[in-house]
């Protein structure tokens, strides 16, 4: 299989391949005489583990752990569980450390007139100073 079958099969970019590639997160596909990559299906399995791992929100290392799993025989899916609900947590993490920035935001914007003046609650706080109308 060359690069763009396993691109069109896997949903990933010739590019995107060739990055995972550098990385060591696939086995290094054979190359023909004309230096051109030749993927196997167990090319297809890891280059397919990664988008999905991707798409999920796994970093590149994480990655890196998933498909060391992927070619260990010896695994146990309670590792694998283990280190998903791992990932599952530090998202609900993220996701409780924006909501507190949309609001913290949206409680500033209800604080600014929004009007032609210049004076801003948003920036004042922001910036750490307090603007007092100069007499």
């Amino acid at each position: 299989m060359n690069i763009s079958d396993v691109a069109r099969k896997t949903g990933l970019t010739s590019k995107a391949i060739r990055f995972y590639e550098e990385k060591g997160l696939v086995t290094p596909p054979a190359r023909s005489e004309n230096g051109y990559r030749s993927y196997t299906r167990k090319h297809l399995e890891e280059l397919t583990l990664l988008s999905q791992a991707r798409q999920v929100g796994f970093t590149l290392e994480e990655c890196r752990e998933l498909v060391g799993l992927f070619h260990n025989p010896a695994r146990h899916s309670a590792d694998v569980k283990t280190y998903t609900l791992q990932k599952v947590a530090d998202i609900e993490a993220h996701i409780s450390a924006l909501q507190a920035m949309r609001d913290r935001l949206l409680a500033l914007a209800a604080e600014c007139p929004g009007d032609e003046g210049a004076e801003c609650p948003i920036i004042d706080t922001l910036s750490g100073c307090c603007h007092t109308p100069q007499a």
